[in-house]
C-alpha cells in the first residue's frame, strides 16, 4: 500500500514537471490513463500499455487495489489538506467521493481569484456547481473541510456554506477550479467548474466583533490587575483624635521601631486643629516625648562614629598588610632581575618577569602613597593637639616655683589623655564640620531673606513715595485753580462794586430820569456780569495735556450719553477699569471737573439716599449758543 502512494505521489510529480499542453489530446489521454480513469469523450481502450500504468491499478474500480479512495498525499487530514506554503508548488490531484468526482485545475493555469477576506470570515461562495447537484452532495464534498453549521443553496447553480471556524474556509478555498462531476455521467447538468471564494456575511462579522470585544475587556482587565500589582500600596488611614487613641500614641512615640509611624499621626493631628485647652496637656506630653527622641537619635549617631571610626582603623591596618606583601613580591621580582637568575629565563619570561615587576611597582607605589597621606593627616592633627598642649603648658609656668607639682602633673595627665584625644579627632573634626555647614546656611538664609525683605520694604517704599508725588501735584493743580478762580472772582466782585456805586450815584443825581434810562443801565450791567461769568469757566476749563486725556473724554461723553440720567462717579470708576485698569477715580472726577461746559454734576435724593450724578451736557450748550 505505501509502494503504491509512493507510486501514485511520484507519477503526480513527474506529471507536474512535463510542459504538457491541454491542447494536446493524446499526451493528455495518457495522464488521464496512468491516472486509472477514461477521459472524459474518449471512448475505447486504454491509449497506452499496463507496463507504463500504475502497477496493481484496476482502471474499472478506478482505485489502487487495496487502498480506501482517499487522497494518498493528504491521508492524516481526511479529505482536502491545509494550504502549502507559497514557495512550494502546489500538486492537486482527483479526490473521489461516494456520489460525485472532483478532477484537478490545469496546473499551467494561473491560481483562481479570490476578493479579499472579510474579518472573521466564517462563509464561503460556492459557484459553478451542476444543475442536479443536491444539498446533501455538496454537504458531501465540503463537510471534509469542517464542521458546517448552514448551507444555502440557490436555484442559479450556487450556494453558501458556514463553517464552525475559521480556519475551515482555507480548506474550502483550496477546491476552487476543481471541476465536480456527478457519478460518472458526461452530461453538462452533472458537471461543472467550482469556484470558492469568502463570503461577507452579517453573522460573522457580528461574532468577530463579539470576539474582538471579549479580547479588549481581557486585555484591559489584564493592564488593570498590572496596574495594581505594581501601583505601590495606599498609607493606612490615620485615625481620629480620642483619650485612648492619645494614650496609646504616647506609648508608640517612647518605642524606636514605632516611632516614624507615631510622629505621622501626631503632625496630622496638629494639622487638623486637635489642639485646645482640654487637650493642651496631652499633645505637650506628646511633643515633649518627640523631644527626647533628639537624644537617642544622637546616641545611634555616636555608635555609628564609633563603628566608622573602627572600620578606619581596621582599614589602616588592613592597607598596611597589603602593603607589606607588596613589599615581599617586589623582592622578589628584584631578586629575579639578578644576573645569577636571569640568564636562565628565556627571553619571554625575561618579559614577562619585567611587566609583572613594573606592574607590582606602581601598586606598591600607590598603596604607600594613600598610607603616607593617612599618616600625614594624622600626625597634622597630632601638631594641632601638640601647639595646644604647648599653649596651655606655657600658661600654667607663669610661677614655676609655686606651681611646679601642679604643672608636671598636669602635664602627665595631658600625656596619658593625649592618646584618648586621637581617638576623638576625627568626630570633632566632623562635628565641626557639620556646625560650620549649618552656621554658614543658616547665616546665608537669615541674610538672604532679610535682603529680600529689605528689596520689598524698598520697593514698597518707592511706590508710596510715587503715589504721595503724584497726588502731591494733583494738589498743587487744585490750589492753583483755586487760588485763580478766587482772584479772578474778587476782580470780578471789585468790578461790580465800582458799577454799583457809580449807578447810585448817577441814579442819585439824576433822580428825575425815567425808568427807561435805569432799564437801559441794567441792560448794560447785566450783559457786563454774564460775559464775566462766561470769561470765569474758559479760564477754569484748562487745555487738555495728553492724547490720553483725549481719549478718555471721547469714551466718558459717549458713556453719559447712553445714560441720560447720569452715572456716578464709582459707575464710571468700573466701566473704564475695563479698558485702562491704571486710572482712579479721583483722576476721572478731576478730569470732569475740568470740563464744566460738557459735563456737570447734579444730586438727587433726600438724606441717606442722596447720590452724586454726572451728565453729559455739551449739546445744550450748542443748543444755548
Amino acid at each position: 500500500m505505501a509502494t503504491a502512494a509512493d507510486g501514485v505521489g511520484s507519477i503526480a510529480i513527474d506529471t507536474s514537471q512535463l510542459n504538457m499542453s491541454v491542447t494536446e489530446p493524446a499526451a493528455w489521454a495518457t495522464a488521464m490513463n496512468n491516472l486509472g480513469m477514461v477521459p472524459v469523450g474518449l471512448a475505447g481502450q486504454q491509449l497506452v500499455t499496463d507496463s507504463i500504468c500504475v502497477r496493481g491499478f484496476d482502471p474499472n474500480i478506478n482505485m489502487v487495489t487495496g487502498i480506501t479512495p482517499v487522497n494518498p498525499m493528504l491521508s492524516s487530514m481526511g479529505l482536502v489538506a491545509q494550504p502549502p506554503p507559497a514557495e512550494v508548488p502546489v500538486i492537486k490531484e482527483i479526490i473521489h467521493c461516494k456520489s460525485c468526482t472532483l478532477f484537478p485545475p490545469n496546473p499551467n493555469l494561473p491560481p483562481p481569484s479570490t476578493r479579499e477576506r472579510p474579518p472573521g470570515c466564517k462563509t464561503v461562495f460556492v459557484g459553478g456547481l451542476p444543475e442536479n447537484a443536491t444539498e446533501e452532495i455538496i454537504q458531501e464534498v465540503f463537510e471534509q473541510c469542517g464542521d458546517i453549521t448552514a448551507i444555502r443553496k440557490s436555484k442559479k447553480n450556487f450556494c453558501h456554506i458556514r463553517f464552525a471556524e475559521e480556519f475551515m474556509v482555507d480548506k474550502a478555498i483550496y477546491l476552487s477550479g476543481y471541476r465536480m462531476r456527478l457519478g460518472s455521467s458526461t452530461d453538462k447538468k452533472d458537471s461543472g467548474r467550482l469556484h470558492v471564494d469568502f463570503a461577507q456575511a452579517r453573522d460573522d462579522f457580528y461574532e468577530w466583533e463579539c470576539k474582538q470585544r471579549m479580547l479588549a475587556r481581557e486585555e484591559r482587565h489584564r493592564r488593570k490587575m498590572e496596574e495594581d500589582r505594581m501601583r505601590p500600596p495606599s498609607p493606612p488611614a490615620i485615625m481620629h483624635y480620642s483619650e485612648h487613641e492619645a494614650t496609646l500614641l504616647a506609648e508608640k512615640l517612647k518605642d524606636d521601631s514605632k516611632f516614624s509611624e507615631a510622629i505621622t499621626v501626631l503632625l496630622t493631628w496638629i494639622e487638623r486643629g486637635e489642639v485646645n485647652r482640654r487637650t493642651a496637656n496631652q499633645f505637650y506630653s506628646m511633643v515633649q516625648s518627640a523631644n527626647s527622641h533628639i537624644r537617642r537619635l544622637m546616641n545611634e549617631k555616636a555608635t555609628h562614629e564609633q563603628e566608622m571610626e573602627q572600620a578606619k582603623e581596621n582599614f589602616k591596618n588592613a592597607l598596611t598588610g597589603i602593603l607589606t606583601q607588596f613589599e615581599q613580591i617586589v623582592a622578589v621580582f628584584n631578586a629575579s632581575t639578578r644576573q645569577k637568575a636571569w640568564d636562565h629565563f628565556s627571553k619571554a619570561q625575561r618579559k614577562n618577569i619585567d611587566i609583572w615587576r613594573k606592574h607590582s611597582e606602581e601598586l606598591r607605589n600607590a598603596h604607600s602613597e594613600q598610607l603616607m597621606g593617612i599618616r600625614r593627616e594624622e600626625e597634622m592633627e597630632m601638631s594641632d593637639e601638640d601647639s595646644t598642649d604647648n599653649f596651655s603648658s606655657k600658661k600654667l609656668r607663669v610661677d614655676e616655683s609655686a606651681l611646679a607639682a601642679q604643672a608636671y602633673a598636669l602635664k602627665e595627665e595631658n600625656d596619658s589623655l593625649r592618646w584618648q584625644l586621637d581617638a576623638y579627632r576625627n568626630e570633632v573634626e566632623l562635628l565641626k564640620q557639620e556646625k560650620g555647614q549649618l552656621f554658614r546656611t543658616e547665616e546665608s538664609l537669615t541674610k538672604d531673606q532679610q535682603l529680600q525683605f529689605l528689596q520689598q520694604t524698598l520697593q514698597g517704599m518707592q511706590q508710596q513715595l510715587l503715589k504721595i508725588q503724584e497726588e502731591l501735584n494733583n494738589k498743587k493743580s487744585e490750589l492753583e485753580q483755586a487760588k485763580e478762580e478766587h482772584t479772578h472772582t474778587q476782580t470780578i466782585l471789585k468790578i461790580l462794586q465800582d458799577q454799583l456805586k457809580k449807578n447810585t450815584k448817577e441814579f442819585a443825581e439824576t433822580n428825575g430820569r425815567d425808568e427807561s434810562q435805569a432799564n437801559e443801565i441794567n441792560v448794560l450791567t447785566v450783559p457786563v456780569v454774564s460775559q464775566d461769568r462766561e470769561k470765569n469757566p474758559e479760564k477754569r476749563s484748562q487745555p487738555l495735556k495728553s492724547e490720553k486725556e483725549a481719549l478718555l473724554i471721547g469714551i466718558i461723553s459717549t458713556f453719559l450719553h447712553v445714560h441720560p440720567f447720569g452715572a456716578n462717579i464709582e459707575y464710571l470708576w468700573s466701566y473704564m477699569q475695563q479698558l485702562d485698569s491704571r486710572i482712579s477715580a479721583n483722576e476721572i472726577e478731576m478730569l470732569l471737573m475740568r470740563l464744566p461746559r460738557m459735563f456737570k454734576q447734579e444730586f438727587s435724593g433726600v438724606g441717606a439716599t442722596l447720590e452724586k450724578r454726572w451728565k453729559f451736557c455739551a449739546f445744550e450748550g450748542i443748543k444755548t449758543t
